[in-house]
């Protein structure tokens, strides 16, 4: 008869964990098929499109002449606009994208701080006492031959993909295909327009009018 009783309790967690590995299985079902559109949204030519256009916009906004002190200067300043874009197009689905997004706001924090601790800085300076780093070094090293090849590369790889610097290998192959796949088409988009804005230089310096030179004055 003993045998016969079943205990509610038992069941009742063997129903819960269940549903949760029900759910777990369904929600990474749906991630594995949002990643698959993602990859695939990033070969098609609308949204290569899209991208061109929102790229122009935002170059359109950068200053290449005489920059700010807090704006980037130059190509750096056309990559950041780059990237952004790019992570815009991405919608903050991904750990690099939104990586690249909250990087400028952490940068301006950062510097805020900098500006706050440059006196004590000056004064830990001032009064630190000097010692040598040689150990420190040789430590370093003998760490870094302890690690196996495939945890470096890991490490490599995770600190190349935005936001992946302390996340686990399949979180960072899962990012890094999505990211390669998203740098590809920023390459095929802005290869496309450095070529269209060179054709239309090159249009537009062929159909101005030739100079006119003075003619020389004429003997009598």
């Amino acid at each position: 008869m003993a045998s016969l009783i079943t205990n509610p309790v038992t069941n009742t967690n063997s129903d819960r964990s269940n549903r949760k590995k029900k759910k777990n299985s369904m929600v990474k079902q749906n991630l594995q098929r949002s990643q698959k559109e993602d990859h695939a949204r990033w070969k098609s030519e609308a949204q290569q499109q899209i991208y061109s256009s929102k790229l122009l916009q935002a170059l359109s906004q950068v200053s290449l002449g005489t920059p700010s002190p807090s704006a980037p200067r130059g190509g750096r300043a056309v990559r950041e606009a780059a990237d952004r874009v790019l992570a815009v197009a991405a919608k903050g689905r991904t750990r690099w994208s939104r990586a690249i997004l909250t990087s400028r706001l952490k940068l301006k924090f950062r510097k805020q701080k900098r500006s706050q601790r440059g006196s004590a800085a000056a004064v830990a300076a001032a009064t630190r006492t000097s010692r040598s780093k040689k150990p420190r070094v040789s430590v370093l090293k003998l760490k870094a031959k302890s690690v196996p090849t495939v945890q470096r590369k890991v490490k490599v790889l995770g600190r190349l993909v935005p936001g992946c610097r302390k996340q686990p290998l399949p979180v960072i192959l899962e990012e890094a295909t999505d990211y390669i796949a998203a740098l590809e088409m920023q390459v095929r988009a802005m290869s496309a327009l450095a070529d269209l804005l060179s054709g239309s230089g090159a249009a537009s310096s062929s159909s101005a009018p030739p100079p006119e030179w003075p003619m020389p004055p004429t003997s009598q």
